[in-house]
Order: C-alpha cells, then sequence, then structure tokens
C-alpha cells in the first residue's frame, strides 16, 4: 500500500513541477510496475504500450484530427459564419448567435474545439467589436462555442474513451448530438435573453440586414460541407461504414474541398498540414500508450477495485458519488488538458461506474461535457488562449471574465445530463 502511495504522490509531484504529462504517466507506472514485480515484469509495460497503440479504434483518431486540420486551413469557418451571419443578424445579439451557429456546424467537420475557436474567432470576434459588441459577449460566445466541437461528432475525446473502454464509438457519437444541440441552442438562448434585457451589449445596425437571395446565396457556399458531414456520419450511423472507414472518408473528402472547391492547399501546405496534424495526433496517442501503462499497474495493485469497494461502501445515494465525481473532474481540468484527464480518470473510475450501476455509455457522454469546461478553465483552459492569439486586441483577463457567465449555462446543462440520464441515451440506444 505504501509503495501505490509512493508512485501516486510521484506522478501528482512530476505533473505539479510541470514535467510533461506523458513522461509523469509512463515513469510512474514504470516505476511501479517494478517495486511490484521486478525488473522480469518491466516487459509488460511494453505490453501494454503498444497493445493501447495497436488498438483499430484509434486508427480513426488522426485521420479525423487530420480532417479538421485541412478545413481549419480553409476558408470554411469564414463562410460559415457568413451564412450563419446572413440568416441570423436580424435577432438581438445576431452576431453572436451566429458565431454560436458557424461553431457548432465547424465541429461537425472538426472534432478539436481549438480549431473552431481559430477558424471562427479570428473573423468573428473582431467583426463583432466593430460593430460595438461588448466583448463580453462577443469573446464569451466564440470561446465556449467553440468547446462544442468535442461533443459532436466527429469527437476525438469520444475516440479516446472508446479506445479505453471499448464502448462504441458510433454509438458515443450519436450520444453526443443531443447534448451538443442542447448546449448551442442554450448559450444562443443566453445571448437573446442577455442582448434583449441589455441591448446596449449588442447594439443593432441597418448593414447587417440582408436580402433571401444574399441568404440563399450564402448557402450555395458551404453545401459540401454539408455533404461531407453527411457522408462521414451518416455513413457512420445507417451502418455503411465504420467510424474508421467514415475517418478516411472525411480525410479525403477535406482535401477534395480545400484543394478544388477553394484551391488553397498546394504541395508545400499539404506538407505543412500534415505534418502538425501528426505532432498533435502522435502526442495524443502516447499520452495514451503511457497512460494504459500506469492504469495497467493501477489494476495490479487493485487501486480501482479498492476505491470502488471503499465508496459504494458508504452507502451514499449513487448521484451524490456521481456529483461528487463531476466536480473532481472540474477542477483536475483546471489544470491538466482534457486528453489527459479521460486517459488518466478513466481506467480508475470506469470500475466505480459499473459499480454504481450507471451505463458507461452515458458516462463518456458526461464526461466530455464535463470537459468542455475544461478548455475554458484558467489556467490550462487552451481556448482562451487560442482566442487571445487571434483577437490580441482582447487581454486574457477580458477573456476570462466573458466566458464566465456562458460556463455557468454549460454547468447547468451538465447537471441536467447527470441527473437524468435518459436524456442523453434515447438517442444511441435506437441504435441497434
Amino acid at each position: 500500500m505504501l509503495t501505490s502511495l509512493f508512485v501516486l504522490v510521484l506522478l501528482l509531484i512530476l505533473t505539479a513541477l510541470g514535467v510533461d504529462i506523458f513522461i509523469s504517466l509512463g515513469l510512474a507506472g514504470v516505476l511501479g510496475i517494478l517495486l511490484f514485480r521486478g525488473p522480469d515484469a518491466l516487459t509488460l509495460a511494453a505490453t501494454s504500450f503498444f497493445g493501447q497503440e495497436t488498438t483499430f479504434e484509434l486508427v480513426a483518431l488522426p485521420l479525423f484530427v487530420l480532417m479538421g486540420h485541412i478545413l481549419a486551413k480553409s476558408p470554411i469557418g469564414g463562410d460559415l459564419y457568413t451564412m450563419a451571419t446572413r440568416w441570423l443578424s436580424w435577432l438581438p445579439g445576431g452576431l453572436a448567435i451566429a458565431s454560436i451557429g458557424a461553431c457548432t456546424v465547424f465541429g461537425a467537420v472538426s472534432g478539436v474545439s481549438v480549431a473552431g475557436v481559430a477558424a471562427i474567432g479570428s473573423m468573428a470576434v473582431p467583426e463583432m467589436l466593430k460593430r460595438g459588441y461588448s466583448s463580453k459577449i462577443a469573446a464569451g460566445s466564440v470561446v465556449t462555442a467553440g468547446a462544442l466541437a468535442m461533443l459532436i461528432p466527429p469527437s476525438v475525446p469520444f475516440i479516446i474513451y472508446s479506445a479505453i473502454t471499448g464502448e462504441s464509438i458510433a454509438k458515443l457519437f450519436i450520444g453526443g448530438i443531443v447534448p451538443g444541440l442542447v448546449l448551442a441552442f442554450m448559450l444562443s438562448l443566453y445571448v437573446l435573453v442577455r442582448t434583449m434585457i441589455s441591448p446596449e451589449l449588442a447594439p443593432r445596425t441597418a448593414e447587417m440586414r440582408f436580402t433571401w437571395q444574399e441568404r440563399w446565396t450564402s448557402l450555395a457556399r458551404i453545401w459540401h460541407v454539408g455533404v461531407l458531414i453527411v457522408l462521414v456520419l451518416g455513413s457512420i450511423y445507417v451502418g455503411i461504414a465504420t467510424p474508421t472507414e467514415a475517418s478516411a472518408i472525411g480525410a479525403v473528402g477535406a482535401f477534395v474541398i480545400a484543394g478544388v472547391a477553394y484551391r488553397n492547399v498546394d504541395l508545400r501546405r499539404s506538407l505543412q498540414i500534415l505534418k502538425e496534424s501528426m505532432r498533435i495526433s502522435v502526442a495524443i496517442m502516447v499520452i495514451m500508450g503511457c497512460a494504459k501503462i500506469f492504469g495497467d499497474y493501477l489494476n495490479m495493485v487493485r487501486i480501482p477495485e479498492m476505491l470502488s469497494n471503499f465508496l459504494t461502501g458508504l452507502h451514499l445515494h449513487r448521484m451524490v458519488l456521481m456529483l461528487a465525481i463531476q466536480a473532481l473532474l472540474i477542477v483536475g481540468g483546471m489544470f491538466v488538458d482534457a486528453a489527459s484527464l479521460i486517459v488518466i480518470t478513466t481506467p480508475i473510475l470506469l470500475p466505480l461506474i459499473n459499480a454504481l450501476g450507471f451505463d458507461p455509455l452515458w458516462y463518456g457522454i458526461v464526461l466530455v461535457i464535463n470537459l468542455e469546461l475544461a478548455v475554458v478553465t484558467p489556467p490550462v483552459g487552451l481556448n482562451l488562449y487560442t482566442l487571445k492569439s487571434c483577437v490580441p486586441s482582447l487581454s486574457l483577463e477580458e477573456i476570462i471574465k466573458s466566458s464566465i457567465p456562458f460556463l455557468m449555462i454549460q454547468l447547468l446543462c451538465l447537471l441536467a445530463f447527470t441527473l437524468y440520464p435518459p436524456l442523453s441515451l434515447w438517442l444511441p440506444n435506437l441504435v441497434k
């Protein structure tokens, strides 16, 4: 028991010192196996690492990351924002609502939150500020709506969760649709109500009125994105293709859109996109491999089992324990990135989730809803720094303050989907 405590403390110390998470996890896991089973057992570390890396479901991860990167480098973000603006600008706070809508659609072809913030925020936030919008609305709407890419399929966090737990990627993707759309609606509703109460936050100007011809024309600029979404997600839901096969369709389709429709991808740009995508994918997969080593060590010493037995032995209502888990994840998300938090906590908490009688599919969905808060909460909120780099005129303090009311909306949605599981399970349960 003392050895296990030493290994856990070592992991916490390494993380607190800012050591890369994959080094912290790998070192703590290897040391734990060495102390528990001796030098002969170190081959288990290599087996764990490569066993995780060769999981078939993970093939989809680099391809979906590539698809998102290709489209993020194209003008599609601007076209989505233009389309949403022409259709929604008549509403109070219309430009902010258009930004949320554009981020939602972009999330359906990206899967990476910072890509949505960069693609939409670089155009939408300066435009809103120029039109007299308060930064409280302009920055907050984009920095939080960008996180929807984590929930709306194709979602990279769902792929990671599936690779760890064995849950169906297709069902996780389907399960993310309803929460994603509900969150987008609630964020938009907040903007609408807030700007109706305080119109000075989002002045309405005559220049933002468009004809029906202009609105329909804006749709013509994004038809190919709709086709790509149907091809990728539709093929998964209908059963024509596996998520891995659909990810390949998405990557090829993204190259076609960027290269043929927009003509902004040449050989040099393609190599740059491939390099950036590969760096992100390799980073995620190395973290997952090292987390598997650490997770296997924990299973060797039966920590997840002991934790599950201890907590269930307290005879607390299972929802009380789940809310406590959600609170711990929110705190953890402030200091650890979303992908790392999934691979660290899932092997430890999944036995408890099963012991409490919760559906692991449902837990995966609410876990990702929770992690949407992680990318917007300092000090490690990646969306905050991404928007700051896109809009240098805004201070980081302004961006953080603007996100707080939107985070409260996300928190309320998290509580709703946590307290009433059927809300997120009814759609995936329709899939056989």
